[in-house]
């Protein structure tokens, strides 16, 4: 495995108890082989169970391992956003976004690093193109993502095969300009957001196997998906769509 230098994970974090030593300890047997690495966790008032406890004993256990407590957070976009600070701010060439819950599997983790120190300057996890899966996932979340990149590619003009995912990874001039940009997400349509708001950079998609932990998905974040959706098509039909 290739040894990688000054790289940073940002991993929010909310009510994992269950799964946090096997995603932990897959996370640490991975990073084993990856040269430098640090790994952020996440964690806000929304983790009521044992989380925050397990996340610092790991820390003091684990130099690689540190806990961001963000109370401040009024969306999983905010825990996304003070990782990405945190980890820019310590000076990480490269940051990757990864979720808990075994959702995303660590063992991806060399193919983005791989990715972004061959020239891209993104690299997105996807699940629908050779090599990616989200058949452990139930149906209407599959149904949910494949219709939502459709659906976002047709109004947004992009052309990306999974334009929903939340694994990814960029270059540290790429968060630094995410980090400036007002953000309209406040729910998981940040994913989308950001794959649009990027789609004039090197961008590479890379195969991820993905297990949703659960078939559903708030209605308050598809309101705020629809409603941002259609914002974005508005200012592109008016020739004012940003981009980073």
């Amino acid at each position: 495995m290739t040894s990688y230098t000054n790289w940073a994970a940002v991993v929010p974090m909310a009510n994992e108890e269950a799964d946090f030593h096997p995603f932990t300890d897959l996370l640490a047997q991975t990073m084993d082989g990856l040269g430098t690495g640090k790994v952020y966790f996440v964690i806000d008032n929304v983790s009521q169970d044992g989380t925050l406890k397990l996340a610092k004993a790991l820390a003091e256990q684990d130099s690689r391992f540190e806990v961001i407590w963000s109370p401040a957070n009024r969306s999983v976009v905010d825990a996304y956003l003070k990782g990405l600070r945190v980890a820019f701010d310590s000076g990480a060439e490269t940051i990757i976004e990864i979720d808990a819950g075994m959702s995303h599997d660590p063992r991806a983790l060399p193919m983005f690093l791989r990715v972004l120190n061959e020239g891209n300057e993104c690299a997105f996890g996807s699940r629908f193109i050779n090599g990616g899966s989200m058949s452990d996932s139930p149906f209407k979340r599959r149904a949910l993502s494949k219709i939502g990149t459709i659906v976002a590619n047709a109004l947004l003009g992009t052309r990306m095969r999974d334009m929903t995912s939340g694994y990814q990874g960029f270059h540290r001039n790429i968060v630094g300009k995410l980090l400036e940009y007002p953000f309209k997400s406040e729910g998981h349509f940040y994913q989308t957001e950001v794959r649009y708001l990027l789609r004039n950079c090197r961008i590479f998609e890379v195969p991820i196997h993905y297990k949703a932990p659960s078939p559903l998905v708030s209605s308050a974040s598809i309101k705020n998906a629809y409603k941002t959706l259609w914002k974005y098509f508005i200012m592109r039909l008016t020739c004012n769509a940003p981009s980073i």
